[in-house]
């Protein structure tokens, strides 16, 4: 479950960065292999952030590690952040955006993903995502 605010006794495990890759309207998601966690359900590009590194160039990393795009830290609009509670561990996620001109070339990485796809937010809650990005979406598309 998300939240707004950090809920009591909150003791995250894991700090990550996510990012709402938009172009016409539609967000870039990412489809995970089967053996990965959460495997087989759709997702943005994300990823823990390393010791010691900044949010914000995790996000530049993780989206290149991911997709294959590049873009800079300057592109990139920082959202705020969402506290993850999780039956096994609390996490913090970071959440980014990114406005493209055009549907670049991704390139995803096939150990991670098996597929991506451009889609309305709207269409995105109908497909099966990975856990809680419903409510992302919901959060900060506004819909």
């Amino acid at each position: 479950m998300i939240y707004q605010e950090k809920p009591e006794n909150f003791n995250p495990k894991v700090e990550a960065a996510g990012c709402f890759i938009k172009c016409n309207r539609e967000i870039l998601l990412l489809h995970r292999q089967d053996h990965r966690p959460e495997g087989n359900t759709w997702g943005l590009p994300a990823g823990k952030i390393n010791e010691g590194e900044k949010v914000e160039n995790a996000i530049v990393r993780e989206i290149t590690e991911e997709t294959s795009l590049v873009i800079p830290a300057s592109q990139i609009n920082y959202l705020g952040k969402v506290y993850v509670r999780y039956p096994t561990y609390d996490s913090i996620f970071h959440i980014f955006e990114t406005d493209l001109k055009s549907q670049q070339g991704v390139k995803i990485d096939l150990s991670e993903h098996k597929d991506f796809k451009w889609i309305s937010p709207e269409n995105a809650l109908n497909l099966e995502l990975i856990e809680d990005l419903d409510a992302g979406i919901k959060l900060f598309c506004k819909i």
